[in-house]
């Protein structure tokens, strides 16, 4: 095949340089972003659209050397169908529907989910240059990839966070930028407007990030954990993302037993006053950090901590007045 390729043309039936151009062109294809509010709408092009993403993403899977991937047109048009595909107006979840059993689920994600893919496989490619993708996954596109964590489809944070943690992993120059951006995410949660519903996996990313922590903790790290960490006890909405807090809370105790006492009084001092629910999960927490405390910092903590522990007893919900117990250290 020569000259010029059609896009409705497999691309299993091209070989040589005919190829990124029939990539690209089916990449342009599935620029099309249909209106999903009406199922019956456009049917033929919403399939069309779909197998075309599924053909990519097999193509994608086990691509031919030399790879596509490594022309710079294929690659540029490859992010920018990303992009008008997944940074759209994410569905957003209200402070209310925290509490609701059922997410709003995203109508177009027969598409999105396949486009999440193509991106995944694209990131983790070894036929790309690091510096061309560098290129293209940028730190403006890192923003936009989390700003797309607000959306209430737990299916699309799921692959997010796959992504994210990925291009944390391969690029170390965006490491530090990547905490930041987060950072600024939760103290926006916590200080200005306490709807987000990716909370949780972005605390899942830095959960494996702490992990990984070199010892002795950098002092950067230290104050990630007093700064925008802990803070995250305070709103209302903690119940939806507390395991992954308790989680990252706990890995820093392990790490460093000295900040154990900090953490402990940062929970008293921010202890739930009329939230019975809340108040398990602090005590649960409470628990987990009390199981590995050291003597000394039991000692410093001891006494402010009994008189958190006797206003439970003394409450009238019975799951604090049982959880209320002190393992000895």
């Amino acid at each position: 095949m020569s000259g010029s390729t059609n896009s409705e043309t497999s691309l299993k039936d091209v070989t040589g340089a005919n190829l990124p151009i029939l990539l690209s062109q089916k990449l342009r294809q599935c620029m099309k972003c249909f209106d999903f509010s009406d199922a019956m709408a456009d049917m033929s092009g919403k399939e069309r659209k779909q197998q075309t993403l599924m053909e990519i993403c097999d193509f994608l899977t086990a691509p031919p050397k030399p790879s596509p991937l490594s022309n710079e047109t294929v690659v540029a048009t490859l992010i920018e169908m990303v992009a008008l595909n997944l940074f759209k107006q994410p569905i957003t979840v209200t402070e209310e529907a925290c509490e609701d059993e059922e997410p709003a689920l995203d109508p177009s994600y027969a598409h999105t989910q396949l486009v999440y893919e193509i991106l995944l496989r694209f990131v983790t490619s070894s036929e790309v240059d690091s510096a061309l993708m560098r290129k293209y996954i940028n730190y403006d596109f890192i923003l936009k990839v989390l700003g797309a964590f607000d959306t209430e489809d737990p299916r699309a944070r799921e692959y997010l966070k796959t992504i994210l943690h990925r291009i944390y992993g391969r690029f170390m120059t965006y490491r530090l930028a990547i905490r930041k951006a987060i950072n600024n995410t939760f103290f926006r949660f916590v200080y200005e407007d306490a709807k987000h519903a990716g909370i949780g996996e972005l605390l899942e990313i830095l959960g494996s990030i702490i992990n990984g922590f070199a010892l002795p903790l950098k002092e950067e790290h230290k104050f990630f954990l007093n700064k925008y960490l802990m803070p995250l006890h305070k709103p209302s909405t903690m119940m939806g993302y507390h395991p992954q807090l308790c989680y990252c809370v706990v890995q820093f105790c392990e790490k460093d037993e000295a900040l154990i006492e900090d953490i402990v009084k940062n929970l008293i001092k921010w202890w739930p006053q009329q939230n019975s629910n809340k108040e398990v999960n602090f005590i649960n927490e409470l628990e987990e950090i009390l199981e590995i405390i050291g003597e000394r910092e039991f000692e410093n903590v001891l006494e402010p901590l009994f008189r958190c522990i006797g206003r439970c007893i003394r409450g009238l919900h019975f799951q604090d007045c049982s959880l209320a117990s002190i393992p000895s250290p």
